[in-house]
Formats: structure tokens, C-alpha cells, sequence
């Protein structure tokens, strides 16, 4: 099962909204033993766990127990994420419901029940947009902000109110009353789904609020954050993230990687194996790959481009070099 994970981005306007209600900020990035540094990129992934206890730290902080219903219905998806801007830039409501389904992991990724994040479903009452999170109850604020969210964005846009009726599982809180403010509409407690039912007709309702020139470059980006996403969840991936930083101190070895895993050297030698690689292919590759990006880029030399990728003998590196490309450092240079 991958790491639950959040977007540095999305960090960052939960972050942004607390300190405009009140919260300091330095002290919020340390009751959820955030590293401030994480949030540079807005791309970069968060645990969950750390979110959680952000979200808990700003309501204390703020003394506001409907903050994430306020935070959903105020800071809007596109300041935070590429997929609020897919979603200006899709034709109709029914694609900007499909591409948030398909793209929902940039912004959270968390165990579901099935494959889906969201559904469309239909039943005697009419049509839901569900979301199948599973153990919504454990983390409600999650199921607060993400339901605001999808309702606000749209009025934004200027679109009418579509929802006519919502249904969460958690109990009935003491901020109830902040639930109709928000969403203008019936909301039942302990119920057997999280879901708004929808006029029907808000599917076909156009958006096209960007040109559709925008939306394909969009997707491109947001699949290869999808694809970065993907191979971060993998050991492969984890232990490449891990290796990066710590090349050039000469530190990459099986059993410093390990433990930072929490593994013992044998547990990580069968998670690769299951993923038809080895440690030691894992550091070769990465090496390889950024020590081509390093002598391409040409912004340093080729001494310092051992160094960086954790050779203490030239001599050694490149002879690696010379392996990889069949050239030596240089001659791969002055090819480029």
C-alpha cells in the first residue's frame, strides 16, 4: 500500500488561511513537525499524518472548529493546485468531475475503498457525487474541506447552486449550523455515505473559463506529476528520494537506506528484489542519471560532477562514465 501523502501546495494554502484567522505560523509548522523547507515546492508530498496534525493545530489555534469547512468554501483549488486550473480549463462540470477523479492524488493521496476517489452515482433520489474515501471518520475535517471545496469553485465561477441535499457519516458536530451556511442545503449526519446530490442538469453546464489550448498543456504537466507520484510510492522510488540528498557525503550505502526505511538490510533487499532491481542497480542508475544531467547542463565541472554524485576518485568516476555512454565525461561533453 503507497505512503498517504499530501501536496506541499495544499500544505501551504491550509497554512496560509490559518495565519489570516490568527495562527502564527512558525508554531503551527512545528506542533505538525512540518520542516518548513518541505513547502518550497509546491509539488513536493507531505505525510499525511503531518496534515492531520495541522489541520488539528490551526482549529486550536484559531479557536474556529469549522475551519475546514471555512477553508474549503474560501481558499480556491487553483491557487493550490494544477487541478483547480484543469478544472477552469475543462468544457463541462462532467469533465472537470473527471478530471478532479483522475488528478485527485496531486493534491491527496489516502486510502480509498475501490480504485476511485469520487463517483457519480445514481439512485431513487437522484444523482450523488460521492466520495469513497475510506475511514472518512477518523479524519472528518478531510471530508469537511474536501466537500466545501468542490461546491465553492463553482460558484465562483458563477455557476448556479447545484446541490440540493448532503449526506456525511460522522456524527452531527457542534458546528452544525456552519454546514447549511455553507453548502444552502439539507445535511444529514451519520449517514451511509459522504455525498452531495446534484440537479442533474449541472453535468452538461459549461465551464471553459481557461482556452482548451491551456487544458492540454495542463494535463500534460499533471500526468507527469502522476508518473513522479507513482514511482515515489514505490521502494525503488523511496530509496532514490532518499539517496539524492546524501550522495556526494559519500553515505549511500544499503544500510544507512535501510534504516532511514525502517527496514533491516534483508527487508530491503526482497522489497527491491520483488521490483526486479538491487540496491546496487538503484545507485548506479541514479548516479548515471544525474551525472549526465550534471555534464549536459555544462554548469560544472567535470571534477565537481563526481564529487556531487558521490565519486571520491575522478579517476573512478570516470571510468563509470565511460560504461554508461561509452564516452568519457569530456567527449560526451563536447557531443552535447
Amino acid at each position: 500500500m503507497r505512503e498517504e501523502s499530501v501536496s506541499s501546495g495544499f500544505v501551504l494554502g491550509l497554512l496560509g488561511y490559518a495565519v489570516t484567522r490568527g495562527a502564527d505560523r512558525d508554531a503551527l509548522l512545528a506542533a505538525a513537525e512540518i520542516d518548513a523547507s518541505l513547502l518550497t515546492d509546491r509539488d513536493a508530498r507531505v505525510p499525511y499524518a503531518r496534515y492531520i496534525a495541522l489541520m488539528r493545530a490551526a482549529k486550536a489555534a484559531t479557536n474556529d472548529p469549522a475551519l475546514a469547512l471555512n477553508f474549503g468554501q474560501t481558499v480556491d483549488v487553483s491557487d493550490i493546485s494544477v487541478l483547480g486550473l484543469i478544472g477552469q480549463a475543462s468544457d463541462t462540470m462532467l469533465e472537470a468531475f473527471e478530471q478532479l477523479n483522475r488528478y485527485v492524488r496531486l493534491i491527496i493521496d489516502v486510502e480509498l475503498q475501490g480504485e476511485d476517489r469520487f463517483a457519480l452515482r445514481r439512485d431513487p433520489r437522484g444523482l450523488w457525487f460521492t466520495d469513497l474515501r475510506a475511514n472518512p471518520n477518523a479524519f472528518p475535517e478531510l471530508t469537511e474541506s474536501a466537500l466545501s471545496h468542490i461546491i465553492a469553485g463553482p460558484r465562483r465561477l458563477g455557476m448556479p447552486n447545484w446541490v440540493t441535499e448532503v449526506r456525511v457519516t460522522h456524527p452531527k458536530p457542534a458546528h452544525a449550523v456552519d454546514y447549511e451556511r455553507i453548502f444552502g442545503a439539507p445535511v444529514l449526519f451519520g449517514s451511509d455515505r459522504n455525498a452531495m446530490r446534484m440537479e442533474e442538469s449541472i453535468v452538461g453546464y459549461p465551464v471553459g473559463k481557461l482556452p482548451r489550448y491551456a487544458f492540454g498543456v495542463l494535463i500534460d504537466h499533471a500526468d507527469a506529476l502522476i508518473e513522479a507520484l507513482d514511482a515515489s510510492g514505490t521502494t525503488r522510488g523511496r530509496v532514490e528520494s532518499l539517496l539524492m540528498p546524501i550522495l556526494h557525503k559519500g553515505e549511500a550505502n544499503m544500510d544507512a537506506i535501510a534504516a532511514k526505511l525502517g527496514f533491516s538490510r534483508q527487508t530491503l533487499y526482497r522489497s527491491l528484489k520483488s521490483e526486479n532491481v538491487t540496491f546496487e542497480q538503484v545507485l548506479d542508475e541514479l548516479r548515471q542519471r544525474m551525472a549526465l544531467d550534471y555534464i549536459a547542463a555544462r554548469k560544472v565541472s567535470v571534477n565537481e560532477t563526481a564529487y556531487l554524485v558521490g565519486f571520491s576518485d575522478p579517476a573512478s568516476f570516470s571510468r563509470a562514465f565511460k560504461r554508461w555512454t561509452g564516452k568519457s565525461p569530456r567527449e560526451y561533453r563536447g557531443a552535447q
